[in-house]
């Protein structure tokens, strides 16, 4: 943790970036999909690419992995006191 900054703030910091990445993926993977999506259509079967749940389901799981992939160790990052850290480098 930086010195002077607040823990919220630590852990909103990493959040973000997180969530910037995940951004990210789940634009580029709704693209690559609907282009796939376009190529594979004779193997999908009913199912078409306007169905939204699966499309909605998909980023939902996505974005819900990130968070806790990113609030577990921003919010132990957040914990460290910064002159204890700076003592161990």
């Amino acid at each position: 943790m930086a010195l002077g900054a607040q823990r919220g703030r630590v852990l909103q910091l990493v959040l973000m970036q997180g969530l910037r990445m995940a951004a990210f993926g789940v634009v580029l993977g709704l693209v690559m999909a609907a282009v796939l999506g376009r190529v594979f259509s004779s193997l999908l079967f009913k199912i078409s690419m306007l169905h939204v749940v699966p499309w909605a389901a998909a980023t939902a799981v996505l974005v819900a992995t990130v968070l806790l992939a990113t609030y577990l160790p921003a919010r132990r990052a957040a914990s460290i006191e910064p002159m204890k850290a700076l003592r161990i480098e």
